[in-house]
C-alpha cells in the first residue's frame, strides 16, 4: 500500500500555482493590455460603422496575426508627417520580409491581396486618438467600405496596425484556417522557460 506525503503534495501544488500566477501576471500582461487596447479600438470602429448603417467588423485572428507581424516592424520608429495615416498614398513603407510575415501566419499573398493594412502612430497608444485618426484621415474610405467584413488589430510601441479583410477568397485571410497556430506556437516557445522554473522549484 502506497503512502502519499500529503504535505509534500500541497507544497508542490502551491509551487505550481505560484508559477502559473507568475506566468499569467508577469510574462503575459503586456499581451493582455495590448489585446484590451485593440479590442477597445475595434469596438469604437464598429460603433462608428453602425452609426453609418454599415455592418460591424468581426474579429479575424489571421488578420490580427499579420497586424502583429507588421506592428513589430514599426517598433522604435517615430511619428512624422510621412508615417501612419499621414502617409502619402503610394509611399507606404515596404517590407522586404513581408512574405515571411505571411508564412508566419500561414497565409498566402493570394488570400490577402484584397485586404488593406493601415498603420497609425499614436504616442501612448490611446485607442480614442487612434479611432479619430482612422475615421478622420485617408483611412476613412476603407473603414467605410462595405467590402470589408472583418478586422485584425495589433499594437507595438507607439503604433497601431489595423488590417481589414473581405469575405472573398482574395482577401478573407482564412484559406488555411490556421491563424490560431500563431498563438499556439508562441505558447509552445515558453515551455522551456516553464520547464526550467519547475525544475528550479
Amino acid at each position: 500500500m502506497k503512502v502519499f506525503n500529503l504535505k509534500a503534495m500541497k507544497v508542490f501544488n502551491l509551487k505550481q500555482w505560484l508559477l502559473l500566477f507568475l506566468c499569467t501576471h508577469i510574462i503575459f500582461p503586456s499581451l493582455s493590455m495590448a489585446d484590451d487596447l485593440s479590442d477597445e479600438l475595434l469596438v469604437n470602429i464598429n460603433k462608428f460603422r453602425q452609426d453609418m448603417k454599415l455592418p460591424v467588423l468581426t474579429q479575424n485572428e489571421n488578420a490580427a496575426c499579420l497586424a502583429k507581424q507588421i506592428a513589430d516592424q514599426f517598433k522604435g520608429q517615430v511619428c512624422s508627417n510621412s508615417t501612419g495615416e499621414d502617409t502619402v498614398p503610394g509611399t507606404e513603407p515596404q517590407f522586404p520580409n513581408y512574405p515571411q510575415f505571411l508564412e508566419n501566419c500561414h497565409l498566402n499573398v493570394s488570400d490577402t491581396k484584397d485586404g488593406v493594412v493601415m498603420p497609425d502612430c499614436v504616442p501612448g497608444l490611446d485607442p480614442q486618438i487612434a479611432f479619430q485618426n482612422y475615421t478622420h484621415s485617408q483611412y476613412i474610405q476603407n473603414v467605410n467600405d462595405t467590402k470589408f467584413v472583418s478586422a485584425g488589430i495589433a499594437s507595438e510601441d507607439n503604433w497601431f496596425v489595423l488590417v481589414l479583410a473581405t469575405n472573398t477568397t482574395g482577401g478573407n485571410f482564412q484559406t488555411y484556417n490556421r491563424g490560431t497556430m500563431h498563438y499556439i506556437n508562441k505558447l509552445l516557445s515558453l515551455l522551456p522557460i516553464l520547464g526550467a522554473l519547475l525544475l528550479a522549484a
